[in-house]
C-alpha cells in the first residue's frame, strides 16, 4: 500500500508545484491521476520514487518512508517500485529481450549487468513475461523496429521484470492511436488484477480513464480537487478541475476524432493489402 501525507513540492524559483497532497493507494488499486497541463500530475509521480526531491510530506511504501531515505538505501527501495514511461526510455539499440532484462539491473552485480550475463531464472522470467503481454515472437528484435504499441509493452514487461509492489505509469496512451491506447490500458489493468499490484497512472485522455479506472484523483495548481469513483466525473467535478468547457461538445468531437482514425487506418489497410 502507498501513502502519501502532505506531500508539497516547491522549487527554487518560489513556484510550487504540490501542495499537501495526502492519499492512499491500497494493494490491488488502479487509480488515474488526471488534471491539465501544469496540475502537478507528473511531479506526484516522479516525487513518489523520487526523481524530483519532495520539499514536505511523506511517502509511505508499506512501512518505509521513501523521503527519509539515504541514496543508497533509496536505490535499493526504487526495486520496489516500477515505473512505465510515456516516451517508453527504451535502449533502442538492444533487443527486446535485452530491455526487459534490464528490469533486473538493480538485483545483479555490476559486472554480470555490464557484461548482460543475467542468471537463468531471471531470463526464464523474461520470456514469461514477453509472453504475457504478447511479444514473445519479438524478443530478438531490436527495440528501435517496434512500433510505439509494442515499445509500450516492453516498458510494461521489464517493469514487471522488477518484481514491484507499485507501479508509476506517465502519460502510458500519449503517443498512441485510441485503438492501441485501449489496448494498452486494458493490459495494464489486467496485470494489475492479476498480482494486486496498486498503480498510478497519469492519464491526459478523461474518457479512457472512466473506461479503465477504478478510482480518478483531479489535480488542479498541485492540489487534490477530486478524489472518486469514475461514475462521480461529472460535468461539475471536470469543470472544477479543467474550468469551464463544453463538456458534451468535447466527448463528441473526441468520438468524432476516433472514428476519423479508425476510418483512415482502414483505408491504409485495403490499400496495402
Amino acid at each position: 500500500m502507498l501513502t502519501l501525507d502532505g506531500l508539497s513540492k516547491t522549487y527554487k524559483t518560489g513556484e510550487t508545484a504540490l501542495s499537501e497532497v495526502t492519499l492512499t493507494v491500497p494493494k490491488g488499486q488502479i487509480m488515474g491521476l488526471i488534471g491539465p497541463s501544469g496540475a502537478g500530475k507528473s511531479t506526484l509521480i516522479r516525487c513518489i520514487n523520487r526523481l524530483v526531491e519532495p520539499s514536505a510530506g511523506k511517502v509511505m511504501l508499506g512501512d518505509v518512508d521513501l523521503a527519509r531515505l539515504g541514496k543508497r538505501e533509496l536505490r535499493r527501495q526504487r526495486r520496489r517500485i516500477g515505473m512505465i514511461f510515456q516516451e517508453y526510455s527504451l535502449v533502442e539499440r538492444l533487443t527486446v529481450m535485452e530491455n526487459v532484462l534490464s528490469g533486473r539491473l538493480g538485483y545483479v552485480s555490476f559486472w554480470r549487468s555490464f557484461l548482460r550475463k543475467f542468471p537463468g531464472a531471471d531470463i526464464q522470467r523474461a520470456y514469461q513475461l514477453l509472453d504475457r503481454v504478447g511479444l514473445l515472437d519479438k524478443a530478438d528484435n531490436r527495440a528501435d523496429a517496434l512500433s510505439g504499441g509494442q515499445r509500450q509493452r516492453v516498458g510494461i514487461a521489464r517493469a514487471l521484470a522488477q518484481d514491484p509492489e507499485l507501479l508509476l505509469v506517465d502519460e502510458p496512451t500519449a503517443s498512441l492511436d485510441p485503438r492501441t491506447s485501449r489496448q494498452i490500458m486494458r493490459l495494464l489493468t489486467e496485470i494489475c488484477a492479476e498480482r494486486g499490484l496498486p498503480a498510478i497512472v497519469n492519464i491526459h485522455d478523461v474518457p479512457l480513464a472512466q473506461q479503465f479506472m477504478q478510482r480518478i484523483v483531479g489535480l488542479r495548481a498541485g492540489r487534490v480537487v477530486f478524489d472518486g469513483p469514475p461514475e462521480d466525473l461529472t460535468e461539475a467535478a471536470l469543470t472544477t478541475i479543467y474550468g469551464e468547457e463544453d463538456w458534451n461538445a468535447m466527448r463528441q468531437g473526441d468520438e468524432e476524432q476516433a472514428e476519423a482514425e479508425a476510418d483512415a487506418r482502414a483505408r491504409l489497410e485495403a490499400l496495402a493489402q
